[in-house]
């Protein structure tokens, strides 16, 4: 992509209202842009980095049998009234249709996949089931903050699971969590495994919290197994329900991702049963499993940043490539060269955001670079060419190597 033509522009200002690191590089790098409290546009470089990220989540979701379906962000009330979450839910968004009657913007979907699974399940040899969609949710926070961390608006996958018995549905929230770290770690990072309290669904839920400094959850982690407990679970007495020991120590975290077993409280609300091999009529086992793409995406950001901006995961990166034409007098060899580099790379494969601006001083070029933050830097300059090289420089290294010019793309090849 030419940078000249694509749809985003840098900012130097930080925003006013919000303080987050996210917040502030992800809207002065182009990637989002705030439209009120809680509620951003994803602009195309932005939209590339939550593709990407919600790609690797359908890939680990489909390894583990789930099925991928897309469920309506408008919901029926009679649905949560019959769960009592309509009134009980307070970051709830109720709309009043101008033609008399209510409904509510989707925060979660328990109470559209329930019934929906009435549909399809109906014995015990349809069990078990999953499924899993990716979608825009709302949710009427009091308070939204911290950029991408705490919106109004925010996209999600939801994974629900179907199950004849709860032994069965506790293998396969085993399963669930795996994929889960399998996500993360593919996305750079790794994910602490938390007790949250369950509710009224069982002792534990279980959340996905990454250490970062300014995370807005305090949790508790075993210095000898790592298994963590969530704030409002952990007292000084507590003690490790994996290696039994009470000795911890206390960080600040930002979930990313959460799951619960439902049992059977929304199958009872909402008339899910199938019938066992004895003839009996049962309820079905259900479990939820969340996941916030656009949070993980504000989490990159505050886990993998510096001063001068944000330093993607190739995994999560809109682009591999940041090819910038240095060109001077001598403008027309540089950009031959760089134009000729920029359609190779794409021949090849390779990602590339091409820094084509001819009304930029390299200084300027190189700011707009580091903020954007992707994993490689080429410049083609009129010194390069007299050593028939680029320079090549990595986002999380502050060293530059020479590389001859046409090597470049086998070296980035063997360097992915």
């Amino acid at each position: 992509m030419r940078q000249s033509a694509y749809f985003f522009k840098t900012s130097k200002t930080a925003p006013k209202d919000d303080v987050s690191i996210n917040a502030r590089l992800l809207e002065q790098g182009g990637f989002i842009k705030k439209e009120m409290a809680g509620v951003y546009s994803f602009l195309p470089l932005g939209f590339r980095v939550l593709a990407k990220i919600e790609n690797i989540i359908r890939e680990e979701m489909d390894k583990i049998g789930a099925n991928e379906m897309l469920m309506p962000a408008l919901q029926p009330k009679e649905n949560w009234l019959a769960t009592k979450r309509w009134d009980s839910m307070e970051v709830l968004f109720k709309i009043d249709s101008q033609h008399g009657y209510q409904i509510a913007l989707g925060p979660t979907h328990e109470e559209i996949v329930t019934p929906l699974a009435t549909t399809v399940i109906n014995s015990y040899r349809d069990l078990p089931k999953a499924v899993y969609h990716i979608q825009t949710k709302f949710r009427d926070e009091a308070r939204a903050k911290s950029g991408l961390l705490r919106g109004r608006e925010f996209r999600m996958k939801d994974l629900y699971s179907f199950h004849a018995n709860e032994a069965d549905l506790g293998h396969y929230y085993a399963i669930a969590g795996k994929a889960y770290d399998a996500i993360f770690k593919r996305l750079g990072f790794e994910a602490i495994y938390t007790e949250a309290s369950g509710g009224s669904f069982s002792k534990y839920s279980h959340e996905f919290q990454v250490e970062i400094e300014n995370g807005e959850d305090t949790i508790y982690v075993c210095n000898k197994c790592s298994l963590a407990k969530n704030k409002e679970i952990y007292t000084s007495e507590s003690v490790c329900t994996n290696c039994k020991v009470s000795d911890y120590r206390e960080t600040k975290a930002s979930e990313v991702g959460n799951i619960f077993e439902l049992k059977t409280k929304f199958s009872e609300a909402l008339g899910l049963h199938y019938t066992a091999e004895d003839g009996s009529r049962k309820l079905v086992y259900m479990g939820c499993y969340g996941m916030g793409s656009s949070r993980i995406m504000g989490v990159l950001v505050e886990k993998f940043s510096d001063l001068d901006g944000i330093i993607w995961p190739a995994a999560a990166a809109p682009f591999q490539v940041h090819l910038i034409a240095l060109a001077g007098k001598e403008s027309s060899e540089v950009l031959a060269s760089a134009d000729k580099l920029y359609t190779d790379l794409q021949k090849a494969g390779i990602e590339v955001l091409y820094d084509d601006r001819a009304d930029k001083s390299a200084g300027e070029k190189f700011a707009d670079s580091d903020l954007i933050g992707l994993p490689k830097r080429i410049v083609i300059s009129a010194r390069t060419l007299s050593e028939n090289s680029v320079e090549l420089k990595r986002r999380d290294n502050s060293q530059a190597e020479l590389v001859i010019l046409n090597q470049i793309i086998k070296y980035l090849a063997s360097d992915a």
